[in-house]
């Protein structure tokens, strides 16, 4: 089975839980990117968040993630904007067919759960099998590396 962990991190959680999940599935890690960078000013890159959130926006990618044909399982993270994936992550399953892929979704957040990024998902991933979520609260805390193995057995990822 070939897993690809992609992710978008804006603070930087979803970015070292995707790094812990590569790690324990040995498969390969892609990093998704806009073309243009968000701030580094908290405020005004959340005033964007909400506004690209709101209007459905979804921006360039920097890159592609290559030959997602080649995957059977895709593991994707993202933070929790405003109860959704954030736009980048919107823009790459827009982007890319995932007929036939099993994904199973790690999503960050500062309070808000999982809001409804799995239905989200799954509406702009057509024709793929949704595995069990992993809601995890900002980089998951002293447990985070439990909660990660027990998500990918329960999906038998591990």
């Amino acid at each position: 089975m070939k897993i690809l962990t992609a992710y978008f991190s804006y603070t930087g959680h979803t970015r070292g839980i995707a790094q812990q999940v590569q790690k324990l599935v040995d498969g390969d890690l892609f990093e998704i990117r806009p073309t243009e960078a968000y701030s580094g000013d908290y405020g005004t890159t959340e005033r964007q968040g909400r506004k690209e959130t709101c209007n459905g926006y979804r921006p360039t990618l920097a890159e592609q993630a290559g030959n997602l044909a080649s995957y059977d399982v895709i593991l994707l993270g993202t933070p929790n904007w405003f109860n959704t994936v954030a736009p980048p992550v919107a823009t790459f399953l827009a982007d890319n067919d995932f007929s036939g892929k099993k994904i199973a979704i790690f999503c960050t957040n500062g309070g808000g759960g999982l809001g409804h990024v799995a239905a989200d998902v799954k509406s702009l991933a057509h024709g793929t099998q949704m595995l069990e979520s992993l809601n995890l609260y900002e980089d998951g805390g002293a447990d985070a590396a439990k909660k990660i193995e027990a998500w990918l057995k329960k999906n038998g990822l591990n």
